[in-house]
């Protein structure tokens, strides 16, 4: 069995956090704290902050070189949250669906490339897993699938998600 790159994996799973937090922030800089789902966002906001700080001091202990593209996804990110709550809550909670989707795809991919050969961060990410599969599952109880063009918004942010992760596992 070949190694798994854990540099890799860490890197493109720091990328991941630092857009979840900026998506909320462009979301919750639209909505403020009177929307419908302001609460819930800023607990989700809250969940992904902790997340980054925890593969922000993977990327120090290891060594590993972060994404390059930082900046990119600072603005995307932001400009993302930003866009779909200004279509209104329940977009914002469609943008959540795809996003949290397409993580726990590629968070189950990572674990089963990871097998036992690196229990820490192999935690790590199944604990964030489970974190992403509730705020998917909070983001469809709160209407996310009412969203007019739904299929159409939750299928371009998922490949939007997957471009982004495959740009950052290596840029």
């Amino acid at each position: 069995m070949t190694r798994p790159d854990t540099a890799r994996m860490i890197r493109v799973d720091q990328a991941g956090e630092f857009g979840a937090t900026r998506i909320y922030a462009g979301q919750l800089a639209v909505m403020g704290d009177r929307g419908p789902d302001s609460a819930e966002i800023v607990e989700m906001a809250r969940q992904e902050a902790d997340h980054r700080a925890k593969f922000d001091a993977m990327i120090v202990a290891r060594g590993v070189r972060p994404t390059a593209l930082q900046p990119v996804w600072n603005v995307a990110g932001f400009a993302l949250g930003a866009a779909t709550a200004l279509l209104g809550p329940k977009a914002a909670m469609a943008c959540t669906a795809a996003i949290e989707t397409e993580i726990d795809r590629h968070y189950t991919e990572q674990l089963e490339e990871l097998g036992d050969t690196d229990p820490e961060l192999a935690a790590t990410i199944r604990e964030f897993r489970d974190d992403e599969r509730a705020h998917r599952d909070a983001a469809l109880a709160a209407g996310a699938e009412h969203t007019p063009a739904y299929p159409l918004l939750f299928n371009a942010i998922r490949l939007g998600c997957r471009a982004a992760i495959k740009l950052s596992e290596r840029i």
